[in-house]
């Protein structure tokens, strides 16, 4: 695996690979990979002949500065589980070279950034719009390869993708889960045991909901019973659990089920989790 920091090299490099008749898959992350990560590898290796994946935590994206400082940051195992998932280059870049200059742009998505994390993380969107369009003009990728879990924002990025005109193919892959249920994320390094197990029960939750939406039952009683739940369990704070339509993320109780997507968001301690099912 080749790994560079600075854009021009990574440019070189991958315009020779690409006058070599090879594709280019990018896999956006902000590193602490775990194995969702590395099936986005996979998708992309299946898919491409060059897979990038990018490793950058980005400072944009981030509306509350402690969040960011106590981001995972796990570059030593990130390189090695690349390295065994036979990824092709990694980007690395240092903050400066992503932002030499405060960034005063900013990006609006209507009433997709507006509801869900867009309420909760004003400005998040903005950021990751931001980036995402940075290194999809660095790399110039055929097919860009994002996870489910943050469902959300694989919707903001297709419409990125849209308006923007950019040359390329996106690609979801499915949530990928451990064990127990919970969803995959950088950020399930920061609970401790009892934490993760406490944590299970986002993905109980949507599960139940599902079950219970195709048996029939009115949401509005699934949404209050579940809230109900989670508030009376120590050490959880729920700030959404919703129902919306999966392609504009309209809320409604009047989507169809099988267009439909349940979606929650939840502190566990300090750490803030998100899940999603689709009904």
């Amino acid at each position: 695996m080749q790994i560079f920091k600075e854009i021009e090299p990574l440019r070189a490099h991958l315009q020779h690979k690409k006058r070599a008749g090879f594709s280019v898959g990018l896999v956006p992350t902000m590193g602490a990979l775990h194995e969702g990560h590395l099936a986005l590898i996979r998708a992309s290796k299946t898919a491409t002949g060059v897979t990038v994946c990018s490793l950058f935590v980005n400072p944009t994206q981030f509306n509350n500065q402690t969040d960011l400082e106590k981001y995972p940051r796990t570059i030593e195992k990130d390189i090695a589980l690349l390295e065994s998932a036979d990824c092709d280059v990694l980007f690395a870049p240092e903050t400066p070279t992503m932002y030499e200059r405060p960034s005063v742009i900013k990006f609006d998505f209507g009433q997709l950034d507006k509801v869900l994390e867009g309420k909760f993380r004003p400005g998040h969107f903005s950021g990751v719009a931001t980036v995402v369009s940075k290194l999809f003009n660095i790399v110039e990728p055929d097919e860009a390869f994002f996870g489910q879990k943050d469902y959300q924002q694989f919707q903001v990025i297709a419409k990125l993708v849209d308006e923007l005109k950019f040359n390329l193919k996106l690609t979801g892959i499915p949530i990928v889960r451990e064990a127990t249920g919970l969803a995959m994320s950088s950020r399930n390094l920061r609970l401790s045991e009892d934490q993760k197990n406490k944590a299970v029960i986002l993905h109980e939750s949507l599960s139940d909901a599902r079950a219970q939406l195709l048996a029939g039952k009115p949401w509005a009683d699934i949404q209050a019973d579940t809230i109900n739940k989670l508030n009376k369990t120590a050490g959880l704070r729920i700030e959404y659990f919703e129902l919306a339509h999966r392609d504009d993320l309209t809320m409604t109780t009047d989507v169809d089920l099988k267009k439909a997507v349940i979606l929650i968001a939840c502190f566990v301690g300090e750490v803030r989790l998100i899940d999603n099912m689709f009904v």
